[in-house]
Order: C-alpha cells, then sequence, then structure tokens
C-alpha cells in the first residue's frame, strides 16, 4: 500500500468530526503532521531497500565476473600442468629401466637417438608457442638428460633464446658463450657471437657491445651475421 492510499482514510475521518474547535484543528494538524512523518520513513525504506537491491546485483555481477576468471585461470593451470608432465614424461622415458646394467646394443642406439630428437623437439614446440620459461625448462633438461647429443648446440641457443626473448640477458649471454667456447665448428657459432654482442648492448656493455660487433664485422666479412652486426654499428653512429 502506497504513502498516499494510507493517508486517505486518516484525512477523511478527521475531515468527518469537524474542526469546530482550536483544540480540534491543532488535533487535525497534529495528526497530518504525524501522517507526513510516516510518508517520510515510508519513502526512506523504500530507498534504502533500493540502494540494497542495487548493491546485491553489483555483488552478484562481481561474483559472475570473478567467477569467469577463476575458470579462465584453472584452465591455464591446467594447460601448464599438461605441458610440464609432456617434458617429464621424455624425461623418464629416457631413463634406463632398473635391473638392467648391460651395454647398449646396436639395435637399441637408434631408439636413443629418437627418443633425443623427440625430447628436442618438444621444447621447440613450446618455443616456438612462445612459452619461453616451459621451453628453457625442457631444454635445460634436454642438456642433462643427453650431453652427448648431436642436438646440444641447438639446444643451447635455443635456451639462450629464451632468455633473450624474456628480456633476462644477463643469464642469455652465458649461453651464448658457451656456444662459442664449446661448440666453435657448429652452425650455432656465428649466430651465437650475434647475439652474445646484442646482449652486451641490451645490458648497457657499449664498448664490449661495439668490440664484439667489430669482431663480426672484420673476421666474417660477407656472412649474414657480419652484416647484422654492421648495422647495429651504424645505428649506434659507428
Amino acid at each position: 500500500m502506497s504513502p498516499r492510499t494510507m493517508m486517505l482514510p486518516a484525512l477523511a475521518a478527521l475531515l468527518a468530526i469537524g474542526c469546530n474547535s482550536e483544540d480540534q484543528l491543532r488535533r487535525v494538524e497534529q495528526e497530518v503532521g504525524d501522517l507526513k512523518l510516516e510518508v517520510f520513513k515510508l519513502r526512506q525504506q523504500v530507498e534504502d531497500g533500493n540502494k540494497r537491491a542495487q548493491v546485491d546485483q553489483q555483488a552478484a555481477a562481481e561474483a559472475r565476473g570473478q567467477d569467469r576468471r577463476f575458470q579462465a585461470d584453472l584452465q591455464d593451470s591446467l594447460r601448464q600442468v599438461q605441458d610440464t608432465t609432456r617434458v617429464l614424461s621424455n624425461r623418464l622415458g629416457s631413463l634406463p629401466r632398473a635391473g638392467s646394467s648391460r651395454p647398449a646394443t646396436e639395435a637399441q642406439a637408434p631408439a636413443a637417438s629418437a627418443e633425443d630428437e623427440r625430447a628436442f623437439n618438444a621444447a621447440v614446440v613450446d618455443y616456438n608457442r612462445g612459452n619461453y620459461p616451459l621451453a628453457a625448462e625442457g631444454l635445460e633438461l634436454f642438456l642433462k638428460t643427453y650431453p652427448q647429443s648431436a642436438k646440444r648446440p641447438e639446444a643451447l641457443f635455443f635456451l639462450g633464446l629464451c632468455h633473450y626473448n624474456q628480456l633476462a640477458f644477463d643469464k642469455a649471454q652465458p649461453v651464448f658463450e658457451r656456444i662459442i667456447k664449446e661448440h666453435a665448428a657448429s652452425a650455432q657459432f656465428l649466430p651465437a657471437k650475434l647475439k652474445r654482442a646484442q646482449c652486451l648492448l641490451k645490458q648497457g656493455l657499449k664498448p664490449a657491445a661495439v668490440k664484439a660487433f667489430r669482431e663480426l664485422v672484420d673476421g666474417f666479412s660477407g656472412s649474414a651475421e657480419a652484416r647484422t652486426a654492421q648495422q647495429e654499428l651504424s645505428d649506434l653512429g659507428l
């Protein structure tokens, strides 16, 4: 029932008794004042109820938004667990069987090489997807598990790129230096020298970077890396 509807019977009753005296008039005025107060209270209650309803609606909307974010985070966590499980499965598959101490036969050697290839390719897939932390984890595991692998120079290079792409230039530099020192005959030698020089530059070590770029330009002229090094020097105004 609205406040206006509640007032009408009371006003009608007051008018019915008449206003023949000053006391009756004051009583009527008092009753009207009381009714106005009740109307005010009722209006306030309605406004408060509307405000509470709005707050409840906003809270419900926020709860739905939080639920959607939770579901997205859960899906992302599940994907990361699946990726990590795959890396660990590759490692477990490469370990020797318990109780087997005899050396590998010629028939077993190709199987080990195939496992080597699969573990390396799994890490590269993560790199190509832009999942650099997981790729770095897989590459480090690969390097420990297959220290004599022919893929070792490539694995080191991709590991250095993982750090480089995450702007961790201080971590990338020593990885590229390992290729330069340990795998000078590999196809990754010149690319590693170039990335090492770029790491130095990114860290603000300009004199060392300029020296490294000049080594490429002077010692390996005609190579793609030398041309890139020359462009780096030109960008530095040298």
